[in-house]
């Protein structure tokens, strides 16, 4: 399957105001597992649909290798049929009157295949979703979660060129949301299906995708690996959208209620041109370390386990910050415990919420006085 290519790409709807999706360019490379991710009407749903052809473009074009399936200015509209994609929705558009059987195998006949293959296409999808007792039932007869898997069965069952998900995992309970993860990760590593996954779920972000292209507020954000959208967040928005429990976010300088936890960081003169400084919850930690830098005796105020690990709250003042173990406490609520930070996981912002990069901020760094100096606290 060639690459995707969305060039320019806006969205308007007649009096809504701001756009729905605005100057969006974007590749989805051949094979890749692309998950598009953002809060609610961020666009990333919208931005599916108009790549199904559901919606049509008010700006740019959209291509699927050299050919243009949906262009404004050249007039080109190729319908969802004739563009070899296979979508779920979130709403499982599953047809009332056909059984689960009838349902999953309706592409397969509409391809014509012999019986026999067909038969052996649909019990092998409802066999690895769980749904062959529900093989005679009406959608009516099935909860949420059923219709939900069965609406899966449908597109597997078919395996297009792009499978296009909008937030196909929603309904699903715990358990069977983890090995639906598991199931679509086996099934692109096999087969390379490029695949499109809309979701507001961080963590399905980052257990799934090979790479992920983060929205807000109908723009794109960043694109990149999972790893490097978590490391390395280009701006406030991603650095505290991704991550659970969220980053620690502490302002800098001025009259800010973070002040006493800055000046820990900082001392007393804030850092040149960063106004906000970002700390993962797991990197802060209790141990001193050679690189840990301390941020002072803070009081314990609840610890909630999450099954296997462990989030910590810490007040200094009227400040919250948050931390993140697999070791289980030893301090109760109302301790006083030493904390400290690890460098590396601090994250630079300016006024703009842009993020600032190491190499541009090297002039401070010679400035520094010698002991627990703030380049010291920067990410190498």
């Amino acid at each position: 399957m060639p690459d995707i290519t969305l060039s320019h790409v806006s969205k308007n709807y007649p009096g809504g105001g701001q756009a729905a999706v605005a100057d969006l360019n974007l590749t989805i490379a051949d094979g890749e597992f692309m998950c598009l991710l953002g809060p609610s009407g961020c666009g990333k749903t919208t931005t599916l649909r108009m790549i199904a052809g559901l919606e049509h473009l008010s700006g740019g074009q959209i291509a699927i290798g050299s050919r243009v399936v949906d262009s404004m200015p050249a007039g080109i509209f190729v319908p969802p049929e004739q563009r070899r994609l296979g979508l779920v929705f979130q709403s499982y558009a599953l047809w009332p009157h056909m059984t689960v059987e009838r349902n999953i195998d309706f592409g397969l006949r509409l391809r014509k295949l012999p019986d026999a293959e067909r038969r052996a296409k649909v019990n092998d999808v409802m066999e690895k979703l769980r749904i062959r007792d529900y093989a005679k039932r009406y959608p009516s007869q099935l909860s949420g979660g059923q219709q939900q898997r069965v609406a899966l069965a449908r597109m597997l069952a078919v395996n297009p060129d792009v499978l296009l998900l909008d937030e196909p995992l929603s309904n699903l309970d715990a358990a069977l949301r983890l090995e639906m993860r598991a199931e679509l990760r086996r099934l692109h590593e096999e087969f390379r299906t490029t695949i499109v996954f809309v979701t507001h779920d961080q963590w399905e972000a980052m257990t799934l995708a090979t790479t992920i292209a983060v929205m807000n507020g109908g723009r794109l954000q960043q694109v990149g690996a999972p790893d490097d959208i978590y490391s390395r967040p280009v701006n406030r928005f991603v650095a505290e959208f991704i991550g659970n429990p969220p980053i620690n976010m502490v302002e800098l300088g001025g009259n800010s209620p973070h002040g006493g936890l800055a000046t820990r960081l900082f001392g007393e003169r804030a850092l040149s041109g960063a106004s906000a400084v970002g700390i993962r919850p797991e990197e802060i930690t209790l141990a001193p370390g050679a690189d840990a830098v301390p941020l002072g005796a803070l009081r314990l105020e609840s610890v909630m386990p999450t099954g296997g690990s462990w989030i910590l709250e810490f007040s200094l003042g009227t400040e919250r910050v948050f931390h993140a173990t697999h070791l289980r406490p030893i301090a109760r609520p109302g301790d006083m415990v030493t904390c400290f930070a690890l460098p590396e996981g601090l994250h630079l912002f300016d006024a703009t919420g842009r993020r600032i990069e190491a190499n541009e901020i090297r002039a401070e760094r010679a400035a520094q006085p010698v002991g627990i100096s703030r380049a010291a606290l920067l990410p190498a």
